[in-house]
């Protein structure tokens, strides 16, 4: 993610074509790379020749934008923040700004950013509160609009974090996790591979991988849909449904019934899941137990 080999430094704005290839709708990124008048880059900023940068953006001295990236308008890009290549950058959008931390002092602390990350209107990432731990991003990741990454959080690979979507500091996000709009991720939670937030979802306890959370700190089921859409073979997803009726819908102690589930479920899936389960710090989101009848 560091800027490539044989990059020049973009010290001054190129000429800017209106029917160039930054045109959001053509989908195509101009192999010279375009720089709008009016946008302000530090001298020091280290950009790859074929970045395109929208009007009105900022630049700050210790950023680095990795080749073929589309900053839009307004964006702002500071702290000492790194983006891979082919990202994409909408209006408004905010990275690597100080984190929202009482006990921050300005320390040079650090945003990295991988490749093929798309970051809607108005995002806003925030670099880390310690120089022995960044915030990081990895790639292919879809961020959408008004949505929010707070300090030293870690996001896999194709991450989906829809509108409003909104992660405290020190969030684990694992691949192929779907973040609904205007959900809620308590700082130092863990959210799995696959899992699935439905929209408007809090949880300050660690979401197991696979699974749906609905509501507060509850979950509803297996993402039968997410799995089928990795491509998970059908013998593996039935091990992970008859595991998840094991683990949360049989009425074991968790902690005994993981144990017991080790020597039962072979599958890989099914092996990841009981280790994220048995190494939690914060607890795990459960399947709520059915109210009695009247």
């Amino acid at each position: 993610m560091a800027s490539p080999a044989g990059s020049r430094l973009l010290t001054r704005p190129a000429t800017w074509n209106s029917t160039s290839a930054f045109l959001e709708t053509s989908g195509v990124v101009s192999a010279s790379g375009m720089i709008h008048p009016t946008a302000v880059i530090h001298p020091r900023a280290q950009l790859d020749a074929t970045v395109t940068v929208g009007p009105g953006t900022v630049i700050d001295a210790d950023v680095t934008v990795g080749p073929r990236c589309v900053i839009g308008p307004h964006v702002h890009l500071t702290g000492h923040t790194i983006l891979g290549a082919d990202n994409r950058l909408h209006a408004g959008c905010v990275l690597g700004d100080a984190p929202q931390d009482l006990k921050y002092t300005d320390a040079p602390s650090r945003l990295r950013i991988g490749d093929r990350n798309v970051f809607r209107e108005h995002v806003t990432v925030h670099r880390s509160n310690r120089l022995d731990e960044d915030t990081v991003l990895g790639s292919d990741n879809f961020l959408m609009a008004h949505c929010h990454v707070g300090h030293n959080c870690v996001l896999g690979h194709r991450v989906v974090l829809a509108n409003g979507a909104t992660l405290g500091g020190h969030v684990t996000v694992q691949d192929r996790a779907f973040i609904s709009g205007n959900c809620l991720v308590h700082q130092f939670v863990r959210v799995g591979t696959l899992a699935l937030m439905q929209g408007g979802s809090a949880i300050s306890k660690d979401l197991p991988p696979f699974t749906v959370a609905r509501g507060d700190n509850a979950i509803c089921g297996l993402n039968t849909v997410g799995l089928r859409r990795a491509g998970i073979a059908e013998g593996e997803r039935l091990e992970l449904r008859r595991l998840y009726r094991f683990l949360f819908l049989e009425n074991r102690n968790l902690r005994e019934a993981v144990a017991a589930a080790q020597g039962q479920f072979a599958g890989e899936l099914s092996r990841l899941l009981l280790e994220f389960v048995a190494t939690t710090r914060r607890g795990i989101c459960v399947h709520p137990k059915p109210r009695p009848r009247d």
